[in-house]
């Protein structure tokens, strides 16, 4: 069990759960919600099964209850109250609770279980917008904090990219219905954050195009030979850490130096690291989007 995470900081527990450390002290001092312990320089350390209690008490907090009948209902009836309403209406912040649990307790039977509950009412689409993204959004934040560590973040992202694999095979045993261009999607090199990469690479899949998935790092040069097989390429890469801003202009050259061999080609680029980028100093055929459902759109 040494590889559990069983303590944490009321900064940790900010972070998780939303919730001010504030607030959570006061509602610690006056509805007694939370007993934590203290270390011999009286800081506050928290149990797991306070981090759960704290997930549950925000969930009804967020849907209208008052933190002083929330402290009156028991510790039994807290996740009675919490199942009635997921049933209802709060699936999506039970699933990014459950999700956060599996992730710092490396639990993947827990993720497994929220996802196959998931998918009882929702397509994988609806999954990835409504619960997946709005996760990885918050691992910047809980990675920067400190609240978890890089370990954590690869083996919830490791997981997620797991079903993506498997609802793209699922697919790929049809041939494509839209023939008219190619997609060749690829990551620069010394780049291997590919979530988002695979996921356009199975929006695409889904919606009848051809794809070409070549993954990490891959030299500009290497992907002249694409140009020998198909015209109308349209090559799709997301900058997540490199290229540097510094460097995007020049990348941006060599690459059109490689799409004036194939006139009609084009380079569909997003990712954090052009979210700043002057989109009026980039013409055709790069095209700059801030967004996978952008991008998605402009299909």
């Amino acid at each position: 069990m040494n590889n559990v995470k069983t303590s944490f900081s009321i900064r940790d527990m900010e972070n998780l759960s939303g919730i001010k450390a504030h607030t959570i002290r006061i509602w610690e001092k006056r509805y007694n919600l939370f007993s934590p312990e203290r270390t011999d320089t009286n800081i506050r350390t928290y149990s797991l099964e306070s981090l759960q209690k704290l997930l549950n008490v925000t969930l009804l907090y967020n849907n209208g209850y008052k933190i002083s009948k929330i402290a009156k209902l028991g510790e039994e009836n807290i996740p009675v109250l919490v199942n009635e309403i997921i049933a209802e209406k709060s699936e999506k912040s039970h699933a990014l609770n459950s999700f956060k649990l599996s992730m710092l307790n490396f639990d993947q039977a827990l993720f497994l279980n929220t996802y196959n509950e998931l998918t009882e009412d929702k397509t994988f689409t609806q999954i990835f917008n409504d619960v997946f993204l709005p996760l990885l959004n918050e691992l910047g934040l809980l990675w920067q904090t400190n609240t978890i560590s890089p370990a954590h973040e690869h083996f919830i992202t490791n997981l997620i990219k797991q079903k993506i694999y498997i609802h793209t095979e699922q697919l790929q045993f049809e041939a494509p219905t839209k023939n008219d261009e190619v997609y060749v999607l690829f990551l620069p090199e010394n780049e291997i954050h590919e979530l988002g990469l695979l996921y356009v690479n199975y929006q695409l899949a889904l919606n009848g195009y051809k794809t070409v998935y070549l993954g990490q790092t891959m030299p500009v040069e290497s992907l002249e030979d694409l140009l020998k097989y198909y015209n109308n390429i349209r090559f799709i890469s997301y900058f997540t850490v490199t290229p540097t801003k510094d460097e995007i202009d020049t990348y941006f050259e060599r690459f059109g130096e490689v799409l004036k061999k194939s006139p009609g080609s084009k380079l569909w680029v997003l990712g954090h690291q052009i979210q700043d980028f002057d989109e009026d100093s980039v013409k055709d055929p790069i095209v700059i989007f801030k967004s996978i459902n952008q991008l998605l759109d402009s299909l």
